[in-house]
């Protein structure tokens, strides 16, 4: 195919998943769910980590028997209470969780590119143990749901239901991108759907130990997420870069 008849059938794409944006726009997650199981079957995945609004598409999927195979990346670096949680939630629903993992385990991470490198280069640290097994795990599949909303960060705020991910080459299906923290914690609570229970020791957006810390009264939400730098997203949902 040349690069003509690859440009237009790319444009025809677009088009597509811009009239299911529209469409989903007000159909309730449950409904994006189910658009995307019937859209790409097999070839779909949902990864999630364990956050609220994770939770609550877990427990979607999980009482609805949505056939979804749902991953999580192990970066080896996350909170007891986070592993605790994977373990309900796989109980609760009778569903598995894989763990993905990256090359290299945290001592082999040590010995290459010497001691806690998320706090000398977060940037490279976390796209060693989440970009690129996340890459690896996307380039088996034609489409990914993820958890994000568009009020969580600037980054997110122009987030469609369904879009075009430039960053991986497929399709993202974003469920729950126009529900609110409030409507995210009233599900939660309604259908006593299990959740980090750090959240409410003051951590409402939980990533690896070393780099989250407890958000104090007043702060934004995603605060303590590698506190003193300018870094807000691990890379999994901005724009394309380079491999490292």
């Amino acid at each position: 195919m040349d690069n003509t008849a690859v440009a237009t059938e790319l444009e025809a794409s677009h088009a597509h998943l811009a009239r299911w944006a529209a469409e989903l726009e007000e159909r309730s997650p449950l409904e994006a769910l189910e658009w995307a199981v019937e859209q790409y079957a097999d070839r779909l995945t949902f990864a999630t980590a364990f956050g609220p609004e994770g939770c609550v598409l877990i427990d979607l999927i999980g009482r609805r028997r949505l056939p979804i195979d749902i991953f999580t990346l192990d970066t080896g670096l996350v909170f007891p209470e986070t592993y605790e949680l994977w373990q309900r939630l796989e109980a609760r629903y009778g569903l598995r969780i894989r763990g993905v993992e990256p090359e290299l385990s945290v001592e082999g991470q040590a010995a290459v590119h010497g001691e806690k490198l998320w706090e000398r280069q977060p940037e490279q640290c976390c796209h060693m143990r989440k970009v690129v097994p996340l890459r690896a795990e996307l380039a088996r599949v034609d489409a990914w749901i993820t958890a994000i909303r568009r009020d969580q960060t600037p980054q997110r705020a122009g987030a469609l239901v369904v879009e075009p991910d430039e960053k991986f080459g497929i399709v993202k299906v974003n469920p729950l991108v126009r529900w609110t923290k409030k409507q995210v914690w009233a599900h939660l609570l309604e259908h006593d759907v299990p959740y980090n229970p750090l959240h409410d020791r003051g951590y409402p957006s939980i990533g690896c130990a070393p780099c989250t810390s407890a958000v104090k009264p007043g702060e934004d939400e995603r605060a303590g997420r590698w506190r003193g730098t300018a870094k807000t997203e691990c890379g999994l949902h901005g724009p394309a870069r380079a491999s490292a």
